[in-house]
C-alpha cells in the first residue's frame, strides 16, 4: 500500500446498463504513474475524458454520476469501489456508452477484472489524506465525521423501517483483503414500489433480481434470498468506498457514516478537501507492522 499502482494489462466487463437496460462495456488499462483514474466515452469523437474527483460529480439522487460538458456517466460507485479496495491509484476506464455495467449489483465482477489484470506497483510513494483533526458533515438526521486514526477504518450504520432491515451496523479495517471478503459481493437493493415507479419514468430499465436485493412491503423477493445476514449495511458500505475515491487521495482515518447515502457522502468529501486545517498530505514509509489476525497496519507517515 506505500507504492502507487495500476494494472499489468487491459481487462474488460461487459454487461447491461442499470438504468438503459442496454449492453454496457467498460475496458481498464494500464495508466502512467501520476495519472490519476480518468473515465474515458470511446464512443465519442474525440475520445473525451475526466478525472473520476469531486468536482465532476452531479449529480448523487440514485446513484453517483460523473459528467463535464461533454458527456455524462452513471452508476459509478461500484466500480471505484472496487479500484479504491484494490488500490490502484492510476488507471484508464473506457466506457461504450452513458452506463457502467451494472453486473450483479456488487462491486464483484469489477474486482475480479482487476485482479485478473494483476497489479503492477511503481517506484513512487503514494500520497495519502492523513487526518489531524476531525471532520464533520451532516444533513438532517444523516451525517458522515472523521477521526484521527492509523489506517483507514470505517463504521457504518443503516436504518430503514421494514422488517427485513431495521437497524444494521458494521465495522472494519477497510484494505484488498476485507473488501473481497466483507462487503464486494454485497448487492445494491430496492424496494418493488421505487422500482415499478423508476420503470415508469424510463428508469432502473435493467434492473431485475439478478442485479439487485427487492423487497417488497414484507420480505425479500430474491429466491435464494442474501448473501450476508446484514448484506443491507454492507452494500453501504461498499458505496462509501468507492464515494471516497473522488478525495483525489486514499484516506487514513477512521470514517463514521450514519444513514449516508451518495448525496452525504459528496457533502462528506467536499467538507474534508475545504478542511484543509484538519488533514496533511503525506507519504508514507514501510508499514511497521502488520497483524494477519486483526487485519491491521500500524504506519509511519512521511509528511509530503
Amino acid at each position: 500500500m506505500v507504492y502507487q499502482k495500476t494494472i499489468q494489462k487491459t481487462v474488460c466487463v461487459e454487461g447491461i446498463g442499470l438504468h438503459t437496460g442496454k449492453p454496457a462495456s467498460i475496458t481498464f488499462k494500464p495508466a502512467p504513474v501520476g495519472t490519476g483514474v480518468y473515465i474515458i466515452r470511446k464512443d465519442i469523437s474525440g475520445l473525451p475524458a475526466l478525472k473520476a474527483q469531486s468536482r465532476n460529480v452531479r449529480a448523487t439522487q440514485m446513484a453517483t454520476v460523473l459528467g463535464s460538458d461533454l458527456f455524462m456517466v452513471s452508476t459509478v460507485e461500484h466500480c471505484m469501489a472496487a479500484v479504491s479496495a484494490l488500490q490502484i491509484d492510476n488507471l484508464f476506464i473506457e466506457l461504450s456508452g452513458p452506463e457502467l455495467p451494472i453486473g450483479d449489483g456488487s462491486a464483484d465482477c469489477f474486482l475480479q477484472c482487476l485482479k485478473e489484470g494483476g497489479i503492477l506497483e511503481y517506484t513512487e510513494l503514494r500520497k495519502y489524506i492523513y487526518i489531524t483533526q476531525p471532520i464533520y458533515f451532516s444533513q438532517g438526521d444523516k451525517h458522515a465525521y472523521v477521526l484521527p486514526y492509523n489506517s483507514f477504518k470505517l463504521t457504518c450504520t443503516i436504518e430503514f423501517p421494514h422488517p427485513k432491515i431495521g437497524k444494521q451496523k458494521i465495522e472494519l479495517e477497510v484494505n484488498p483483503h476485507t473488501f473481497e471478503k466483507e462487503l464486494a459481493r454485497a448487492r445494491t437493493f430496492g424496494f418493488l414500489k421505487d422500482v415499478e415507479a423508476l420503470k415508469v419514468k424510463g428508469l432502473a430499465l435493467g434492473g431485475s433480481l439478478d442485479n439487485a436485493v427487492v423487497l417488497d412491503d414484507h420480505d425479500i423477493l430474491n429466491p435464494n434470498g442474501l448473501r450476508y445476514a446484514d448484506e443491507f449495511v454492507r452494500h453501504k458500505a461498499m458505496d462509501a468506498v468507492g464515494d471516497m475515491l473522488m478525495l483525489g487521495y486514499p484516506l487514513i482515518g477512521h470514517v463514521v457514516l450514519h444513514k449516508a447515502g451518495h448525496d452525504v457522502m459528496h457533502g462528506f468529501v467536499e467538507r474534508v478537501m475545504a478542511s484543509t486545517e484538519s488533514y496533511r498530505i503525506i507519504e508514507l514509509a514501510q508499514p511497521l507492522s502488520y497483524s494477519a489476525d486483526t487485519e491491521h497496519l500500524s504506519l509511519a507517515p512521511k509528511f509530503a
